[in-house]
């Protein structure tokens, strides 16, 4: 392998080990966030979130498809980013379990609170004594499971 083959090879394992860290950084303060049940501390720092996990889908799918382009790199450099890959997917099983406990108690409290709005409405009564339709509540609630 030539000089430049091995730097570059190097350069890029070193580029996507850093991502990989970073993105790893992002997660593991999100996921402190709601595990505290402060989901409102993770929203802030979302879209920078979604940034990095968007460069690290498109770096290792270039890597992927092509990892020659790594090949040269020294055994301590791709070892390296293994061990990052490896805890970045530790991390990441964890950041998930968070969202999801944080979706299922949201969920919770909107059917909690739909059903005690159609709770006091009362059960509507299709036509009254003179036979003429009752009038109805206005108001709306909504609910979409598959948001």
């Amino acid at each position: 392998m030539t000089d430049a083959a091995v730097l570059n090879a190097t350069a890029r394992v070193k580029q996507m080990t850093d991502l990989t860290e970073r993105l790893t950084a992002c997660l593991i303060d999100e996921s402190k966030a709601f595990e505290a049940h402060r989901p409102q501390d993770a929203a802030a720092t979302v879209a920078a979130t979604q940034e990095l996990a968007n460069s690290y889908r498109r770096e290792s799918a270039q890597l992927k498809a092509n990892p020659g382009a790594i090949a040269a790199a020294p055994a301590a450099q791709r070892t390296a980013l293994i061990k990052a890959t490896q805890i970045f997917e530790a991390v990441l099983s964890r950041h998930a379990q968070a969202v999801e406990a944080a979706r299922v108690i949201s969920e919770g409290l909107v059917q909690t609170i739909a059903a005690e709005v159609a709770g006091q409405r009362g059960s509507p009564s299709a036509y009254g004594a003179s036979g003429r339709a009752n009038a109805g509540d206005g108001r709306a609630v909504a609910f979409n499971r598959t948001a």
